[in-house]
């Protein structure tokens, strides 16, 4: 689940019973059969000891249940801590994650078949009743269409497919005449107006009892949604569709997947996070399979086992080959640019990628599932449960836990693909550390902080959906439940729709659209089951093997340096060459490079330049190991950059109401004093006139002993600052003149000097990208004098406060955030504020949009330009790739490669995923305004880092 993209659930194996021919065909592309094989790493487990872990789930499930029933319904969620039900008006607002609140008691509607899983069939037919009975779904509330649509709506369809299921039986819900199925056609057509586009995109939320766009709708007005949010569609309205006759649902959910097809990069194949609905650009271009694009991938996959349309299958295929090229780094699976996939978009991961190995399960890609698996499985052993984005190097990045159930349904998935009872004591693992952490009076809480075990009064809807659905079905056996598991798919909210929908009411005309986009090669594509003799070579050390290099990856290893370890047990040969360890004088390591189909070229400058043709490698597996290694190489070539530039710098925003609570992320300069080695700089800001400081100003009054706003573009950095000191400025802002860009999509860069000596200039030089040069001139509007603190990292505010008249409790305010900000180490350079310090990436910025001839006069290294612009030649050692339909890379090596492990603590630097959104509040000066002003402040930034995924 996501409160901004992506809840996902898994469609279950092995669906080989089903009577239909379509379906079993369908199904059998990506359904791996679960086997016995029993890795000899783990000892079995006994029947008594699943049956006792499966009541276990039984108690735990009861006791989160029952407590809802009694203390929250008919409320949309329990809050745990405080023993009553969360209505969405009467707390104080979450923000975007109060969007999935629609007083339509969502934590029984998204329950309903979980009862029936868990064999409370009695319960289930109750909890009927009273949906029908209490349920309301003409709110005047505004809802997110993409949660209301996988909550909702999903845990209808999954109730009504249980109920007929029961009622065929014969026993329960003989009563049952649709009623379920009414109230979802209802929902479907109320949601059905978001769809009122050019793009076809829905818009992110909706009112349910107004619709979009009229006055009293209080919405309507939005131009971006998340891949997710528009992708996460089809698998619902498609069996709405189905079930009822009514066409328009699966139509509209089908054009929304064409767009997003459409609107690939496709050079890459790969998809924004972010897209606007109207016009169908990119908002970020960053593509990762977790927050924001996951179930868009899955349901790609899912809509072809439920519908039997090639055309998702292929697309499905074409984008996973792009994540395994460009994204999996095993174990690590990082965002990348769309248009630059061979640069890394963060160097953290957010605990949605959690549900990829259950998806490479079903794919039928089990080594990578088993990778990402392992080293998800570890983080959570240090701290209990996963955390909601963690470093490259496995430190905390944000620390709370919403209680999701992502790595639980992966490992049932894995279990049963393997039947490696190993899954089965991480399955253990899960339901103690519930039990002892997360355990509360009246139910279960969220993790606030993983660190320091503090709650959070939140249980959300999707933890009865889901994790106690998975968990039961890892321990249960065929026996344990009353109906074939194997008959249904999971939608990404675990909710179950039967496969034979596949042949049910097929009016949709397939048009199959994919190969009008792009040239498929079949040979990518699997059209059959996947054969477990290849998946288990008949060894039972397979999946063990696999793991066992993993096991201390979080403490110590690298994870980029992980060998092939089965292969070397079961014929001895050598691991595949590591970047750190190439010579190019030695010819062993030459010839394995011609394997792996890497060419080596020497420059007559004395440098060795490699380029990759996927195409010359000897076989499959030596081309990914070329590239695997040209990546690692890229990285080590750049590291020798890195080490040459300055760290990213902080603006904080130290005036009222803001008392440096605002920090944004600054690119430093290469002239001018070093803020590391010099004080820091404090003033009130003003603007430049002319706004470029590309002449003398003409306002120099006015920035008199001041920090001066300036313009990018027109002129050199260091002229601008060298115009600005001349007028009396004590310090410079650069604002980037690209309108939209930002340090959440964009590396952040150095403004390097002109070529010429630079020590004349002796006022500090910063860089903020638009959306945060936005955020100052938005506060100058309204509180006209703004002082900001000009620093290598943000300071503490009781020091900045100090001798300020400003009580103490202000300057102590909300401790336990405080505490989330907190780095986990004292090496940690992370800022205490809504913003934290960014990693800086490979190359500088040289001039101001100066030409290329001047660039090449005044110095000999490449500007590096935001991520996505085109406003200045960009060169970097990662970016420097052929055409990526070719399948080359190429990469320049000076001098001597560092150590990995040194490489990836400098990469793990932390960096903040989008800009604050700051609430500005009214310009008042008494202090009753002030500290009302504070307390929205201080609740606007609790969101925040929620917010952000």
């Amino acid at each position: 689940m996501s409160e901004a993209g992506g809840g996902r659930g898994s469609a279950s194996p092995v669906p080989q019973r089903a009577p239909w021919n379509l379906v079993a065909a369908a199904a059998a592309l990506c359904l791996v059969a679960a086997t016995s094989v029993c890795t000899a790493g783990a000892a079995p487990m006994s029947r008594e000891e699943k049956q006792r872990l499966g009541n276990q789930v039984l108690e735990m499930f009861d006791h989160a249940y029952g407590n809802y029933m009694e203390h929250a319904y008919p409320a949309d969620e329990l809050m745990p801590l405080t023993c009553r039900g969360r209505v969405r008006g009467q707390e104080p607002s979450r923000g975007d994650v109060d969007d999935a609140l629609g007083k339509f008691s969502l934590t029984l509607i998204d329950s309903l078949d979980t009862l029936v899983v868990l064999n409370k069939t009695k319960e289930f037919e109750d909890a009927v009743r009273k949906v029908l009975r209490d349920v309301n779904l003409d709110n005047d509330v505004v809802v997110s269409v993409f949660e209301t649509n996988i909550r909702v709506l999903g845990g209808l369809l999954g109730g009504h497919s249980l109920a007929i299921m029961l009622k065929d039986k014969g026993e329960y819900m003989q009563w049952y005449n649709d009623e379920l199925l009414q109230m979802a056609k209802q929902l479907g057509y109320k949601l059905l107006p978001a769809f009122n586009t050019t793009s076809g995109l829905p818009y992110p939320r909706i009112n349910l009892k107004f619709g979009i766009r009229k006055p009293e709708a209080r919405t309507g007005t939005e131009t971006d949604t998340c891949t997710a949010c528009a992708g996460t569609l089809i698998l619902e309205f498609a069996a709405l569709s189905r079930f009822t006759g009514a066409t328009v649902f699966e139509e509209y959910a089908r054009k929304a997947l064409d767009f997003l097809w459409e609107k690939r990069q496709r050079s890459s194949n790969l998809v924004g996070v972010t897209i606007n609905i109207h016009t169908g650009d990119w908002v970020r271009k960053d593509s990762g399979v977790g927050a924001g694009i996951d179930s868009y991938y899955e349901y790609l996959l899912k809509a072809y086992v439920l519908l039997g349309d090639d055309s998702f299958l292929e697309r499905f295929n074409t984008h996973y080959d792009a994540i395994m090229r460009y994204i999996s780094q095993p174990p690590l699976l990082l965002d990348v640019h769309i248009h630059k996939p061979m640069l890394n978009a963060r160097t953290w991961m957010d605990a949605l990628l959690a549900f990829f190995p259950g998806l490479q399960v079903l794919k039928g890609d089990i080594r990578p599932a088993i990778e990402t698996h392992e080293m998800l499985y570890q983080v959570i052993k240090k701290h209990n449960f996963l955390p909601e984005a963690f470093t490259t190097d496995f430190r905390v990045h944000w620390a709370q836990h919403p209680l999701r159930p992502e790595f639980a349904e992966s490992t049932y998935f894995l279990y049963k693909a393997t039947g490696d009872p190993y899954y089965l004591e991480v399955g253990k693992t899960l339901i103690e550390n519930l039990n002892k952490y997360a355990r509360v009076p009246c139910g279960f809480a969220a993790m606030k902080d993983v660190r320091t075990g503090s709650h959070e009064d939140r249980m959300d809807s999707f933890f009865l959906a889901e994790m106690f659905k998975y968990l039961y079905l890892l321990f249960a056996d065929k026996e344990d439940i009353i109906f074939d598991i194997e008959d249904y798919i999971f939608t990404t909210e675990a909710h179950l729709l039967p496969l034979w929908l596949s042949t049910t009411n097929q009016s949709i005309a397939k048009k199959n659209t994919t190969s009008e986009y792009t040239e498929l090669d079949d040979s990518n594509f699997d059209w059959t089951c996947p054969n477990t003799q290849i998946l288990f070579p008949n060894d039972p050390l397979y999946a063990q093997s696999i793991r066992e290099p993993l096991k201390n990856v979080v403490d110590k290893s690298c994870p980029r340096g992980i060998i092939r370890v089965e292969e070397s047990f079961r014929s001895g040969a050598k691991p595949p060459l590591r970047a750190r360890d190439f010579m190019a004088t030695n010819p062993e390591h030459l010839e394995i490079l011609k394997k792996m189909g890497v060419s080596l070229i020497h420059l007559k400058d004395g440098r060795v330049q490699l380029v990759q043709h996927a195409i010359q490698a000897a076989s499959s597996i030596d081309a990914e190991d070329g590239l695997r290694f040209m990546q690692e190489m890229i990285e080590l070539s750049s590291q020798q950059q890195k080490e040459q530039q300055l760290p990213p710098r902080a603006v904080q925003i130290v005036s009222h109401p803001f008392f440096g609570r605002v920090v944004l992320t600054a690119g430093p300069a290469q002239f001018g004093p070093d803020l590391s080695k010099h004080k820091e700089t404090r003033g009130f800001v003003a603007s430049s006139k002319p706004y470029n400081g590309c002449s003398e100003l003409t306002n120099p009054e006015a920035v008199m002993g001041k920090i001066a706003l300036i313009q990018r573009g027109q002129c050199m950095f260091a002229e601008k600052a060298r115009n600005i000191q001349n007028a009396g400025a004590i310090g410079g802002i650069v604002i980037d003149d690209n309108e939209g860009s930002s340090s959440d999509t964009a590396p952040l860069f150095q403004m390097a000097g002109d070529g010429k000596d630079t020590d004349d200039i002796k006022i500090p030089m910063l860089f903020l990208f638009s959306k945060e040069g936005s955020i100052i001139l938005d506060a100058i509007r309204e509180y006209e004098e703004v002082e900001v603190l000009l620093s290598d990292k943000a300071k503490d505010r009781a020091a900045i406060l100090k001798g300020k008249m400003i009580p103490s409790y202000i300057i102590n305010s909300n401790p336990e955030m405080e505490n989330e900000e907190q780095p986990s180490s004292e090496n940690d350079s992370q800022s205490q504020g809504a913003e934290q310090v960014m990693s800086v990436p490979q190359a500088v910025d040289l001039v101001d949009h100066e030409s290329p001839e001047e660039s090449a006069l005044n110095s000999d290294t490449e500007p590096l330009s935001p991520a996505d612009t085109d406003d200045a030649a960009s060169v970097s050692p990662s970016e420097q790739t052929s055409d990526p339909a070719e399948n080359h890379e190429t990469t320049s090596v000076n001098g001597e490669c560092t150590d990995l492990d040194n490489r990836l603590q400098e990469q793990s630097e932390t960096e903040e995923d989008s800009t604050p959104n700051v609430s500005w509040g009214k310009k008042v000066q008494p202090i009753d305004s002030i500290l009302a002003d504070w307390n929205e402040d201080i609740e606007a930034f609790e969101m925040m880092e929620k917010d952000e995924l």
